[in-house]
C-alpha cells in the first residue's frame, strides 16, 4: 500500500476516488428508497453516448458526457412530471435512445475504439488534475445540498404529505436528478461506464439493510461507499484489475456482509 501511494497516478486516483465515494455515498439513500437505481442505469448509458460522441468528435470525452448525461436527466424528470408515464417508462425511452446513439458513435469513432475501454470499465490511469479539479468543484455544489437534506429526506419518505406541506418538491426532483447526473458522469473515470450505476445502488442498498432511520442510513452509507472505493483501488493497483470493478466487488462484498448481519442479528 505504500509503495502505491507513491505514485502520482494512484495518489490521483485516490482523491478522485475519495471524492466521488463521498457524492455517492450522499446520494446513494435517496437513490434506493425513491427506487431510482434505474435511473442510474439509464444516465450511465446517457453517459455511455455523451463518450462516444467525444471520441467520435475527437474531444475530451467528459467534457460531452457531462451536458449529454445532464440533459437526459432532466428530460426524464420533465416526462414524468408532464406526462401520466411512469418514471421508469421515461428511463426505458431514453436508455434505449442513448444506447443507440452511443453505438452509432462509437461505430464511427475509427482508431478510437481502444480509448473507450478506460471510461467503459475505469482506470487508475485515466484520472488527471483536471478530473481532481471539476470534482472538487463539485463536492463544493454538493454543500448545497446539505441544508436541503431534510426536505429531500421528508419527500423521500412521504412525498404527498410534503406536497401537502407545500415544499418544493419537483424542484428539489430535478437538482437532485441534475447532481446524480453530474456525479455519474464525474466519477466515469475511477468507475467506468458500465459500473459506475453500482456506485449509486450498492453503499445505499448495504446500509438500508442495517439501518432503522434515514439519517443512520445516510452515514453508513457514506462510511461503505469510503472503505469500498479505498479497497477497491488498492486492490487494483496491487492485482492489475479495471479499478471500476475492483470497488464493485468491494462494495458487493460489504453488501454480502451487511445482509449477513441483517439475516442473522444476534450473531445465530
Amino acid at each position: 500500500m505504500l509503495e502505491a501511494l507513491a505514485y502520482s497516478f494512484f495518489q490521483r486516483a485516490l482523491l478522485a476516488g475519495v471524492l466521488v465515494s463521498l457524492l455517492a455515498g450522499l446520494l446513494s439513500p435517496f437513490v434506493v428508497q425513491r427506487r431510482l437505481s434505474f435511473l442510474g442505469d439509464g444516465l450511465a448509458h446517457a453517459a455511455f453516448a455523451g463518450v462516444a460522441l467525444g471520441l467520435f468528435l475527437r474531444g475530451e470525452p467528459l467534457w460531452f458526457a457531462l451536458p449529454f448525461t445532464l440533459l437526459v436527466a432532466l428530460a426524464i424528470t420533465f416526462v414524468k412530471e408532464r406526462t401520466e408515464l411512469s418514471e421508469d417508462t421515461a428511463i426505458g425511452v431514453f436508455f434505449a435512445l442513448s444506447v443507440a446513439l452511443g453505438a452509432v458513435f462509437l461505430a464511427k469513432a475509427k482508431g478510437y475504439v481502444g480509448d473507450a475501454m478506460g471510461y467503459f470499465f475505469g482506470s487508475l490511469l485515466a484520472v488527471g488534475p483536471e478530473d481532481l479539479w471539476a470534482l472538487g468543484l463539485l463536492c463544493l455544489l454538493g454543500l448545497f445540498l446539505l441544508p436541503l437534506w431534510g426536505a429531500l429526506a421528508y419527500a423521500t419518505l412521504d412525498r404527498e404529505l410534503a406536497l401537502a406541506d407545500r415544499l418544493p418538491v419537483v424542484f428539489h426532483d430535478y437538482l437532485l436528478s441534475g447532481f446524480i447526473a453530474v456525479s455519474l458522469v464525474l466519477a466515469v473515470k475511477v468507475v467506468g461506464v458500465l459500473l459506475v450505476a453500482a456506485f449509486l445502488v450498492i453503499p445505499g442498498a448495504a446500509a438500508r439493510l442495517l439501518s432503522s432511520t434515514f439519517a443512520r442510513m445516510t452515514l453508513l452509507s457514506l462510511l461503505f461507499a469510503l472503505l469500498s472505493t479505498l479497497l477497491g483501488l488498492f486492490l487494483s493497483f496491487l492485482l492489475d484489475w479495471p479499478s471500476g470493478a475492483s470497488v464493485v466487488l468491494a462494495q458487493a462484498a460489504l453488501f454480502a456482509l451487511a445482509f449477513t448481519k441483517a439475516l442473522f442479528p444476534h450473531g445465530k
